[in-house]
């Protein structure tokens, strides 16, 4: 999930009002089961809007009251068509998130689909402009070596720096990039920081966290409308439509 965002233009279609609908996570249910299956897809009957979009598949906890696991994720913060979108993402984020082995036909019956359709994106002027709960966060920052650091009182500067390496001209011109969902802060427990500093360990910095590090952050925030739905409410979605399983 870890992707640049565009400068956003708003929702087209049926713009910012339109609700996250099940037949988004049915649509993308079926997609990712006539992949693996073969079966002939039911055509979608929803309005077909343009929304940036994720789409998740999570495993049902084994046990009652306990969280489900995450199986994959991944969507995009460009504007998209949401019937070719949803098909789209359906299968990149079952089959591509590297993070997972690729979804099985077996694993069909265990998972749960969840959409999720971006809103209301805004450049905030620091890294805690935004809430748990409420915001999804997009950070990007340039390589920390690159960032100017707020001189010390205590200690004068050091020639020999901090760092036991020199990075190479390529990894200095790498920008690190990450993105939370807005359930994802408050579904782990996390504050502000906590989640800031874990969204710059997702982007792929393993190096020491600093408040100036979090300072040059550029961070956008955005809200979401969602929907989740299980294989049993596919299922019985696929065949009140006429499908088979």
């Amino acid at each position: 999930m870890s992707l640049a965002a565009p400068e956003l233009p708003k929702p087209a279609g049926e713009e910012v009002e339109q609700v996250c609908l099940p037949e988004h996570c049915f649509y993308s249910f079926d997609t990712l089961f006539c992949a693996l299956t073969s079966q002939k897809p039911i055509p979608p009957s929803f309005p077909d809007g343009k929304f940036p979009l994720f789409v998740t598949w999570n495993t049902k906890a084994s046990r009652p009251g306990r969280p489900h696991k995450l199986r994959g994720c991944i969507g995009t913060f460009e504007p998209q068509p949401l019937k070719d979108g949803l098909a789209e993402y359906a299968l990149i984020s079952a089959f591509r998130d590297h993070r997972f082995r690729k979804i099985e036909e077996w694993e069909l019956e265990n998972l749960e689909c969840s959409v999720s359709l971006l809103t209301d994106f805004e450049d905030v002027e620091t890294y805690l402009d935004w809430e748990v709960g409420v915001h999804g966060i997009q950070i990007t920052f340039p390589h920390p070596s690159l960032i100017p650091v707020a001189p010390s009182p205590s200690s004068a500067p050091s020639p020999l720096g901090s760092s036991p390496s020199v990075p190479t001209r390529g990894v200095l011109k790498h920008t690190f990039s990450a993105t939370f969902l807005p359930h994802v802060a408050e579904e782990q427990g996390w504050d502000k920081i906590e989640t800031i500093d874990s969204a710059i360990r997702k982007a792929g910095w393993s190096g020491r966290i600093s408040e100036d590090l979090r300072r040059a952050l550029k961070v956008r925030r955005y809200q979401s409308r969602s929907c989740a739905v299980s294989w049993e409410d596919y299922a019985r979605w696929r065949t009140d439509n006429g499908g088979s399983l």
